[in-house]
Parts: structure tokens; C-alpha cells; sequence
């Protein structure tokens, strides 16, 4: 009993000074990171994690808009490759829409239509689109205003040479390094700190901004710093009067905030949704930014997003990944562990799917994923059929 009591002690005592350590080393964000995955037998962020953060809500639309089903709806079984892909990745949803209608749907592991789920960094193109739009009302005169008109922490040196415009397609310059499963990366410590604007402000300059395309989750949370402060409004509420509720969304939905006190919203990923209320706005951009008849987005805007700003770097434009396959060029929103709203305008057809994992191995461009390839080669098979 004593050795038992001694042993507890020690324990209490150990756990202590490394809380301590963690405090003063400035890496208390650990505490969260241990708490609400390590502790739940994650190694990374996971789909349903916006349950142990503190989330903004955003409203359904007032007038909300369900997708139709097509005349053809769910008559196409999954190819034999897509429902073992399904199976093997942890697909959640897989969602057909074709000529705007639901052709095809699926869910899986305990999931439905309404179904919330972690968008990951899909977010990031909803976010330069607020950009967009911020610059379409005027609240940001171009995409080459400087950075350092919004965020003071970038005026000196290079960092005065940042434009808006680096932030929307990944060209800051800064150091920030996205390394998903390093406890101790700005990545990481950016996903669980509880001041993520205190992170952002620490950045320094590696290379001169507007130069090359490098994928930083940071240049779109800076850009989201922009964005409020340009517009004087918090980022969810922006994104709620933008185009959650003006494109129909059926259901309300999540956005993580890095803590009640700061209320930042992690813009770079972490929108809690459905897969259909997902896709509206992969419509939205096939359909040159308008809904329903109404221009909600300059359309010139939406050909810049999806068209490749270096010629170095053809497979992102601004907060839209590119891809070109079967003589077709794709666009797609893409987030951690595979979830996807793939576009392809002049077929008139979205994918969505939303899911655990995505393929371990790369596809033949050394850009993407296998899976990627696969879910557009098996979804044509099934369109075909």
C-alpha cells in the first residue's frame, strides 16, 4: 500500500512539472492535443473531432433549397474499385450530382445525408471566395492591396511585400510548415492554441512573397485575419450572409473557433457539414458564380480562382486545387484525409466524398493522391453505364 501510495505521488508530481514545462516552454497547446486526440486514439485530426473544440454556429438558409433527385437516382451500383475503395478508406458519403441533381448517393459507418462532418481544408475555398467577395463589395480595393494595410505584424522587410493576393494562392514567403502529424509544428500547434492570431503574428519570412506557390494552411488563415478586418465582421457571420444561406444550405453548420475569448475561426480548415450542402458550393463555381439567377459572385472572380496563377504550379489557382484527367480539367475543394467536392463544368457533374482516410499512395502526377484518380475514373464508368 505504501508502494502504491508512493508510486501515485511520484506520478502527481511528474505530471506537474511537465505542465509546468509545457507552460513555460510555451507548448501548453499540447494539453488540449492530448486531451481531444491522442487520448482518443487519433494520431491526427479526425472527422468528428469539432465536438472537443469551441465551434461558431451558422444558420440554415431561410429559404433553403433541397437538391432534386435525378430521374436516374441510385439505378447505377457502385463499381466493384469504388465500393472497395469505399470500404478500405473510410468513406462516410459519396455523392453524385449531375445536371444539378443527385444521380447517386451512399453513406456509410453510421452516417446520413445531414450527417456532420469536419470539411478539413476544403474550407480554404470558401475562404478566398470571401475574399472575392470582400473585394467585389469593396471592403479590399485589389488583390494586390499589402497585406501590412491589415495586419501590422507583416510591414517591415519582405513581409511588406505581401499582397492579398499571395495569401489566396498559397505565395506568402513565410516558414510556415505543414507537417499534419508533428506534435511540436506550427501545423499543429496552430490547430489546438487557443490564441491562433498570436500564432499567425509570429511568422517570419523564408523567401520574397509572390514568387512561387508553396501550400501553407497559414496564408489562409492571415487571409482570413484580412478578410475581418477589412469588413469589420467576424469571419462566420461573413460566410453566413456570403453564401451559406444565400446558396440554400439545408442545414446549419460548425466552424471552429480557437477559444470563446478569442473567437478566430481556424480558416484554414474546420467547417462542420454535410456532403450535399457541401456541394453547393462546388455549383456555385460550375456555375460561374451565380445561384438561381443571381450574380453571387462576379464570375471574372470565379475564372481566376480556378485557373493556375504559376505556370510552375498548375494544380492551384486561388483556394481551388486543379486537376486535369481523361482530356477533362477538374476543379475540387480537398481536404485532410480525403474529403473532396470535385467539379467538372462542362459535364455538369459534382463528386463529393467526405471519409476517414484517402489512398496511401500517390497517383502518377506525384501531386495527388490515387484515390483522386479512382473516384473520377469509376464515377465516369458509372455515368457511362
Amino acid at each position: 500500500m505504501k508502494f502504491i501510495k508512493k508510486l501515485f505521488k511520484f506520478l502527481f508530481i511528474l505530471v506537474g512539472l511537465l505542465i509546468i514545462v509545457l507552460y513555460v516552454t510555451d507548448t501548453d497547446y499540447l494539453i488540449k492535443a492530448v486531451r481531444t486526440i491522442y487520448l482518443k486514439g487519433h494520431t491526427t485530426a479526425f472527422l468528428e473531432d469539432y465536438k472537443e473544440f469551441d465551434n461558431q454556429a451558422i444558420k440554415a438558409s431561410d429559404n433553403p433549397q433541397p437538391w432534386p433527385n435525378h430521374k436516374a437516382y441510385n439505378t447505377v451500383e457502385p463499381t466493384k474499385a469504388l465500393a472497395k475503395a469505399n470500404k478500405d478508406w473510410g468513406t462516410i458519403a459519396y455523392v453524385i450530382i449531375k445536371n444539378d441533381s443527385v444521380w447517386f448517393e451512399e453513406y456509410y459507418d453510421g452516417f446520413g445525408e445531414d450527417s456532420k462532418s469536419n470539411s478539413f481544408s476544403m474550407a480554404k475555398s470558401y475562404v478566398s471566395g470571401l475574399m472575392f467577395k470582400a473585394i467585389q463589395e469593396g471592403y479590399i480595393k485589389s488583390l494586390n492591396q499589402p497585406v501590412c494595410d491589415f495586419l501590422p505584424a507583416f510591414c517591415e522587410g519582405e513581409a511588406a511585400k505581401m499582397t492579398v493576393g499571395d495569401l489566396s494562392s498559397m505565395a506568402s514567403g513565410t516558414n510556415w510548415d505543414e507537417a499534419y502529424y508533428s506534435p511540436l509544428s506550427i501545423t499543429t500547434r496552430a490547430y489546438f492554441d487557443d490564441d491562433l492570431a498570436k500564432v499567425m503574428n509570429g511568422l517570419e519570412m523564408e523567401t520574397e512573397p509572390g514568387k512561387a506557390f508553396k501550400y501553407a494552411s497559414g496564408d489562409t488563415q492571415m487571409l482570413a485575419m484580412v478578410i475581418e478586418k477589412a469588413t469589420d465582421k467576424k469571419l462566420y457571420d461573413y460566410f453566413e450572409e456570403s453564401f451559406w444561406k444565400p446558396l440554400g444550405s439545408e442545414n446549419s453548420t460548425l466552424w471552429q473557433v480557437d477559444s470563446e475569448g478569442h473567437d478566430l475561426v481556424k480558416a484554414y480548415c474546420c467547417i462542420a457539414s454535410n456532403a450535399k450542402d457541401f456541394a453547393r458550393y462546388g455549383k456555385l463555381f460550375k456555375d460561374h458564380g451565380r445561384w438561381n439567377g443571381k450574380q453571387i459572385l462576379d464570375s471574372s472572380y470565379v475564372a481566376m480562382s480556378v485557373k493556375p496563377r504559376f505556370k510552375e504550379s498548375p494544380e492551384y489557382g486561388y483556394g481551388w486545387w486543379l486537376h486535369h484527367q481523361m482530356g477533362k480539367d477538374f476543379f475540387m475543394m480537398r481536404g485532410h484525409l480525403g474529403q473532396y467536392v470535385i467539379v467538372q463544368p462542362e459535364d455538369n457533374v459534382i463528386i463529393v466524398r467526405l471519409g476517414h482516410q484517402k489512398s496511401p499512395n500517390m497517383g502518377s502526377d506525384g501531386v495527388y493522391t490515387y484515390d483522386i484518380s479512382l473516384y473520377i475514373d469509376e464515377d465516369y464508368e458509372m455515368l457511362n453505364k
